[in-house]
């Protein structure tokens, strides 16, 4: 099993090959990484309902040399992987309280604005105002965020594109990147491969960058501005109500400081929408 490959990885094309007990325990694994991750070689045959040796072949069978190792590949991916390494096999046939859900989004709000100053919400939607152009990028669970963004700024902001679009590859958008514009960057888990190849290269245009991620990625030191989003869940999925939020205040933050030429653009929006009918 090549090394560079996720834990994950290795236990789904494993899962074919092994016998009726090993596959039980590879199928439970897939499910719940996160147990094996958290749990001793004991635990985890227990919890899996199979033997201590059924659990040492498997771990032998994916490559690794003991469980220690493979235990600290899970604990690793866990920091940034799935969604599935934070749910537990006790919580899975339980459905998660509508009240469970409100108040684990209230705590993500909380810890996000904690970590977010007024001062930082000021410097980066005046630097958005007054850039040259502001280009607006994210990549799966992030790619919806970037779109409400730029679709809500461009009411204020002209010169303000999302990338890439359909079709379309970032290399003809970042080359025209400026030192006097803004790049908001969306990296929500689960990032893509190319996230740090991209960061450096808007380092190398030296343009300001706001960088918007969840909890679990390391502190971008190289970014103008880095905001953390808590994204914790008692589902199965992560909860975005933070990101959300942090788009609604930039955006009416932006708004705000548009002034009267921003209040002019409204009014024209406006009036040629109710002129072309499209409203």
């Amino acid at each position: 099993m090549p090394k560079d490959k996720s834990f994950l990885y290795r236990v789904r094309q494993a899962i074919p090959q092994l016998h009726p007990a090993e596959k039980r325990l590879g199928e439970f694994v897939c499910d719940f990484p996160g147990e094996l991750a958290s749990y001793s070689a004991q635990e985890l045959a227990a919890l899996a309902h199979v033997s201590k040796a059924t659990v040492t072949r498997f771990i032998q069978r994916l490559g690794y040399e003991n469980y220690e190792e493979a235990r600290r590949h899970a604990r690793a991916e866990k920091q940034t992987g799935s969604r599935l390494f934070l749910t537990a096999a006790a919580d899975a046939a339980a459905a998660q309280s509508m009240q469970a859900h409100v108040a684990q989004a209230i705590a993500n709000l909380e810890a996000t604005f904690l970590s977010v100053s007024e001062g930082q919400i000021e410097a980066v939607t005046e630097a958005m105002i007054a850039a040259r152009k502001v280009w607006v990028l994210g990549f799966r669970s992030s790619h919806p965020f970037a779109s409400y963004l730029q679709w809500q700024l461009t009411q204020v902001i002209e010169d303000i594109v999302a990338i890439p679009g359909a079709g379309q590859t970032l290399g003809e958008h970042l080359v025209s990147l400026r030192e006097d514009d803004v790049v908001v960057f969306f990296a929500m888990r689960r990032r893509i491969a190319q996230v740090d190849a991209i960061l450096a290269q808007l380092r190398k245009s030296k343009a300001k960058l706001l960088y918007i991620t969840d909890e679990g990625a390391a502190f971008e030191t190289s970014a103008t501005w880095h905001f953390q989003c808590q994204t914790l869940a008692p589902g199965p999925l992560f909860n975005h109500t933070a990101v959300m939020a942090l788009c609604h205040l930039l955006i009416t933050r932006c708004l705000e400081k548009a002034g009267v030429e921003g209040r002019k653009r409204l009014r024209n929006i406006e009036t040629l929408n109710e002129g072309l009918d499209e409203l």
